[in-house]
């Protein structure tokens, strides 16, 4: 039987770029808020990523990536075979 193609996308954009799944780390369930005058983050979410970088996006950019993780995380072959 032939092997079903991903359904997942590898990247998800955040912040006007493409992240790849892979690299998140973990993803903040709050806005981002730290009080400081100068912050350009303010009320968005940071998603942490190895290599200790960050990016924030909003709240639906958040929604989608956590979304594409849980697809990936799932698997690509729709549970009709075991990951190998």
């Amino acid at each position: 039987m032939p092997r079903k193609e991903p359904n997942v996308q590898i990247f998800s954009i955040v912040d006007d770029k493409n992240v790849p799944l892979y690299r998140v780390l973990w993803i903040g369930d709050v806005p981002h808020f730290c009080g400081a005058e100068d912050c350009t983050v303010e009320g968005r979410y940071e998603v942490r990523l190895d290599a200790d970088e960050s990016v924030f996006g909003t709240r639906e950019e958040r929604d989608s990536l956590l979304e594409s993780i849980e697809k990936w995380h799932r698997g690509s072959t729709n549970g009709d075979e075991p990951w190998s």
